[in-house]
């Protein structure tokens, strides 16, 4: 009787590493000239898996987005893993916006990536198991083939693959 293989998809966050990336990101904005006698700052919740961003204007707010998502991407951190909110006004004239952590795949977009590994028409089967997303299948040529596949896709939000076995 052959084995099964298998491997789980998941999407998952070191939230140290967002720590540490928030940490320096306002290290960065203290020494930038731009933002001297600025209110700018950045907050992470971490209960609540969420940054808060607040910035005097709008193209400070821009400044923050980015030098975030740049020390992110240092630490390893994918930017699909970020949700941002809508950008709403705050006290004194100042903007906040709030960015979410994604940690977990949500069900709407587990079903689109089943629905991808499906289209494939490999000789796998895909199963949704809480926030995860568990493919097997008797040939590992297949297996990996779904990831690669996987990882060429436009979804939308960072996926690792892990349990390969």
């Amino acid at each position: 009787m052959p084995q099964d293989y298998s491997f789980d998809i998941v999407s998952q966050v070191d939230l140290q590493e967002v720590d540490n990336a928030v940490n320096q990101a306002l290290k960065e904005i203290a020494t930038r000239y731009d933002f001297k006698g600025s209110m700018s700052k950045i907050e992470f919740d971490r209960a609540n898996k969420k940054i808060v961003l607040l910035a005097d204007d709008d193209m400070k707010l821009r400044a923050l987005k980015d030098i975030l998502s740049m020390r992110c991407a240092k630490r390893n951190i994918s930017v699909k893993a970020l949700k941002y909110g809508a950008e709403e006004k705050a006290l004194g004239g100042s903007i906040r916006q709030e960015v979410e952590v994604i940690q977990g795949i949500p069900a709407d977009k587990a079903k689109e990536i089943v629905h991808i590994i499906k289209e494939t028409k490999r000789k796998v089967q895909a199963s949704i198991q809480n926030e995860q997303i568990r493919v097997s299948g008797k040939d590992k040529d297949d297996l990996q083939a779904v990831i690669h596949i996987l990882r060429e896709s436009k979804v939308d939000i960072a996926l690792q693959f892990v349990n390969y076995r």
